[in-house]
């Protein structure tokens, strides 16, 4: 890819799909996938399809499967799935190859990139994955792809680096969510790709782009009214989704933001304004909008961003533009809504001239504040393996006691129970223990 070209449209989309298995989608993607296709045709004459689309699902298909590792079949499906659609609505009808797909339990992630453009400079292509559920289970985690883009402003191009994640539920959970990225930062870990590195493992940090996007499930607390009054104001949140002003007043008692505010979470990643859009969480199965009253609305599903030339001196400011960042509300068979974001990436930075890279051919990384310095863990490996050991016992059993209770976990237990009870009440009986005398 030369220098001066167009700079480079990034498409990424997330749904949490509610443990729907091959059901978890439409047959027609295009309410998902197409509309940040016709967003591009505000950057020139003629509509620009996205050279990077990245997709990611949380809660991928029924949870013991998924502990078991048997998502594959599911993930397949959605491949094929996702790139016939986007083909069929790109403006001109490009063509995409698949970089890579990872999946771990329920988060999956699928990477494409424009066969006229990027595929054919894609290099070095990494995956990797990391459970942060108790004991460093799947159950929560994230799964990332990395890969290089050769001839991007160096010789040595650009790194990008996509993360898809699932944090821990609950809104007084916010310390553990804070935990969950903390843990997956120093877990989520890459080969370097630099002959020169010192390091051996490097942080989802070490990289020129970075994408960090799912069920983040950050959720919207708002200030009780009263001593009298502490329970969350539910009715309150609800009545300030109906226009865009009323929610950029409720996106303060958004988690995410506050916690990010406060140099606790996401540091040096950017957001667009996610208040132009109702809260993706918690709506009723089969509404299109109608939430669940037993849950505080909140944007549970995020896409956040940041590239090399973003100054921590300026954190609310990105040199990526934010050009389209909504949710989906006509899907209705999970309780999130899909959230999906059109990024357009800076003009690359040439290596004589960037400050980031002080020898040619150096990939550029992200500037981080001083104060901030990411660190893989030494015990990465040993607690990502943990986690796998226990989540293939785990989904083993449980999807044993699920077949024997014809789809329900909890009658493969009692059935399990009436059996053994029923064998030992047969051995104990004087028919069974008499032995039966041949003449």
């Amino acid at each position: 890819m030369a220098e001066g070209e167009e700079r480079l449209l990034v498409q990424i989309g997330t749904y949490n799909t509610n443990l729907q298995g091959g059901a978890g989608l439409p047959q027609d993607l295009v309410d998902w996938l197409s509309p940040t296709l016709h967003v591009s045709s505000f950057l020139s004459k003629n509509p620009q399809a996205p050279d990077i689309v990245a997709i990611g699902f949380q809660e991928l298909l029924p949870l013991h499967l998924g502990l078991a590792g048997l998502s594959s079949a599911v993930i397949d499906e959605r491949d094929v799935h996702i790139r016939t659609q986007i083909e069929a609505h790109a403006p001109n009808h490009e063509s995409y190859s698949l970089v890579a797909k990872v999946v771990n339990v329920g988060v999956a992630l699928l990477v494409y990139a424009r066969d006229d453009t990027v595929a054919r400079c894609v290099h070095d292509v990494q995956t990797q994955w990391t459970g942060c559920g108790p004991a460093y289970m799947g159950n929560k985690g994230a799964v990332g792809v990395r890969f290089r883009v050769s001839d991007r402003g160096s010789k040595a191009g650009e790194v990008f680096t996509f993360v898809c994640a699932h944090l821990t539920a609950h809104e007084p959970n916010l310390a553990y969510r804070i935990a969950n990225y903390d843990h997956i930062v120093r877990t989520l870990l890459f080969v370097p790709m630099s002959s020169s590195a010192n390091q051996r493992a490097t942080t989802i940090y070490s990289t020129s782009h970075l994408f960090f996007f799912g069920d983040l499930n950050f959720r919207v607390t708002m200030p009780p009214r009263s001593l009298g009054n502490e329970g969350p104001l539910h009715g309150e949140a609800l009545s300030m989704l109906t226009d865009e002003k009323s929610r950029e007043a409720l996106k303060e008692f958004d988690q995410l933001r506050s916690a990010w505010r406060g140099g606790r979470v996401f540091v040096g990643l950017r957001e667009g304004p996610f208040w132009t859009f109702k809260c993706t969480y918690k709506y009723e199965l089969g509404e299109i909008d109608k939430y669940n009253t037993k849950r505080s609305p909140s944007w549970t599903d995020r896409i956040l961003y940041a590239t090399y030339t973003d100054s921590p001196a300026s954190p609310e400011h990105s040199n990526i533009n934010n050009i389209s960042y909504t949710s989906v509300p006509s899907y209705t068979t999970s309780d999130h809504k899909p959230v999906v974001s059109m990024l357009l990436l800076p003009v690359p930075v040439t290596s004589d001239d960037s400050e980031s890279s002080e020898t040619e051919g150096k990939i550029p990384i992200l500037q981080l504040p001083s104060t901030y310095i990411p660190t893989p863990d030494p015990l990465a490996t040993l607690k990502r393996y943990i986690g796998r050991i226990l989540d293939r016992i785990i989904g083993y059993i449980w999807a044993f006691f699920t077949i024997i209770g014809a789809g329900s976990a909890v009658v493969g237990i009692f059935n399990l129970f009436c059996g053994y009870i029923a064998w030992m009440w047969w051995w104990k009986t004087p028919a069974a223990m008499t032995p039966v005398e041949v003449d």
